[in-house]
């Protein structure tokens, strides 16, 4: 037994906290910004709650199946209008669910509020089936307007952001419903074309891991919605403010921007995470040995 729990002990101190918490987050991912931390934390704690509350049902079918299994003739005495009993399988479900909806209340929150102040700001357009990244502090001086980059046939959109610094981002589309996402963000909004009182169209986060992250569209929005992606860079705060100086000096009307800035900041020129789809559908000879790559 001693030195079964010896290698335990020594199993268990080789694991690291990355270890740890992938282990203990029910199949839920790390997330890399301070908001994914916390609809990570509520959703271990409801499936430890989950787990709890099924622990406790299962027990009482297994001690009833033994305790009251049939031994002859004789039915087991009936319980009957047990108040007791009935206010307590009311009141407890009441009390954790109430409890689930307060942890859920207050980690909405925490994901969607827009404060404190934010450190930067992205508007992001999205469009069939492409987005557009603007940088509202940063402006163009050959025509005064805020610098962006736009994705194209042959290049992935780019969105680039600062570490440890909270981003926000105003999102909107130039035709139908299309939605903002991130995997490793833990998080997603609906971009819609005309945003009412009833559709937010502003949210915050706070990325604290460096990184190249796939972006796409989670809404079905038209023929080529499984190829509209994007990457999200997260570098650090000296290098974001570099990315949008490059990007202000070579200014809106050069196509090969978005590559030039990229390079500027020793981050690779195209995306890594995600490649352009090919728009080539023109009908291939037989001969063709591309023919059957199709």
């Amino acid at each position: 037994m001693s030195v079964g729990v010896v290698a335990l002990m020594i199993s268990l101190s080789a694991c690291s906290t990355e270890q740890w918490e992938k282990a203990f987050g029910f199949g839920w991912p790390l997330g890399i910004t301070t908001q994914a931390h916390a609809t990570r934390g509520l959703w271990t704690w409801s499936a430890v709650a989950a787990l709890a509350v099924g622990g406790l049902v299962w027990g009482l079918i297994f001690w009833a199946c033994i305790a009251y299994r049939r031994r002859d003739s004789e039915l087991p005495r009936q319980t009957k209008y047990n108040l007791p009993i009935e206010a307590l399988y009311t009141v407890v479900p009441f009390i954790t669910v109430a409890v689930l909806f307060y942890y859920t209340v207050v980690t909405e929150n925490i994901v969607t509020t827009t404060t404190p102040k934010a450190d930067t700001t992205v508007s992001v357009t999205a469009f069939k089936w492409n987005w557009q990244f603007t940088y509202d502090q940063v402006r163009d001086p050959r025509a005064g307007q805020p610098v962006y980059t736009v994705g194209s046939a042959t290049e992935i959109p780019v969105l680039v952001v600062p570490v440890n610094e909270n981003v926000r981002f105003v999102v909107s589309s130039n035709d139908v419903v299309h939605s903002f996402w991130v995997p490793e963000t833990l998080f997603k909004r609906d971009v819609f074309p005309a945003p009412t009182k009833n559709q937010n169209n502003v949210f915050q986060m706070r990325p604290e891991v460096e990184g190249t992250y796939v972006g796409r569209c989670a809404e079905l929005c038209g023929t080529y919605h499984s190829q509209m992606n994007f990457e999200m860079r997260v570098v650090s705060a000296s290098d974001f403010q570099r990315y949008l100086q490059a990007l202000a000096s070579f200014g809106n009307t050069d196509v090969d921007r978005q590559a030039k800035a990229l390079s500027a900041i020793g981050q690779p020129a195209q995306a890594t995470t995600t490649h352009p789809f090919d728009t080539d559908r023109t009908l291939r000879a037989p001969s063709d040995p591309q023919a059957n790559n199709n």
